[in-house]
């Protein structure tokens, strides 16, 4: 059995749990149920065994292949999933977090409540093995695009550097390639607005702790 990603509505980004059963005295079992994203986007995966596809496009579809039979396919739930596989599920990544960091129009430095919560993005972060940090900065609207993003790209870097040289991040360093740095612009407005407005929630830098 093979499966594959598919486009849906807003995102491509996927879930699947992929199991294999196989017992003496029944043929040996295949089964993947799609499970939902966290952030509630749409999903989708093709599922191919001997010729056979099906789509699953909705949260905790399944299709099942047993060997000497035609692939099935139904709808399960989440308690179902859970009971079902246990030990599957307790080895699952914890949730990512984000965290958010706002600046003064034009500005790169950091105020008080944004320098703590850089430190709690830090703290999360050194306490998930094998976390990564993806620090990605934000301008509103205000002047030419293209310098927005070299000031967006400036915020997530003077982020990122300021991480790196904390006292806190010394104690407990992560692997630098672990920690991304990006500028997104005007891209990803957090409040939609005309050219040049200036709105406040728009100049930030996003911390995701995953």
């Amino acid at each position: 059995m093979m499966y594959t990603p598919q486009k849906a509505a807003s995102g491509v980004v996927f879930a699947v749990l992929c199991l294999t059963l196989a017992g003496c005295a029944t043929p040996p079992s295949t089964g993947v149920v799609l499970l939902p994203q966290d952030d509630g986007t749409p999903s989708a995966v093709r599922v191919v065994s001997a010729g056979e596809t099906q789509k699953l496009a909705q949260p905790y579809a399944r299709a099942t292949a047993v060997q000497g039979s035609a692939m099935a396919a139904d709808v399960t739930s989440a308690a179902a999933v859970e009971k079902a596989y246990p030990e599957v599920f307790a080895l699952r990544p914890a949730k990512p977090q984000r965290f958010v960091i706002y600046f003064e129009a034009g500005a790169t430095e950091l105020n008080p409540q944004a320098q703590q919560t850089l430190r709690e993005a830090l703290t999360l972060a050194q306490s998930r093995p094998g976390a990564d940090m993806v620090i990605t900065g934000h301008s509103d609207t205000v002047g030419e695009s293209a310098e927005n993003d070299a000031l967006s790209l400036h915020r997530a870097e003077q982020v990122r550097e300021l991480l790196l040289q904390s006292e806190l991040f010394k104690q407990q360093p992560l692997p630098a390639e672990r920690i991304e740095a990006a500028g997104r612009g005007e891209r990803e407005l957090a409040t939609p607005t005309a050219d040049n407005v200036a709105e406040p929630s728009n100049r930030r830098v996003e911390i995701l702790v995953r």
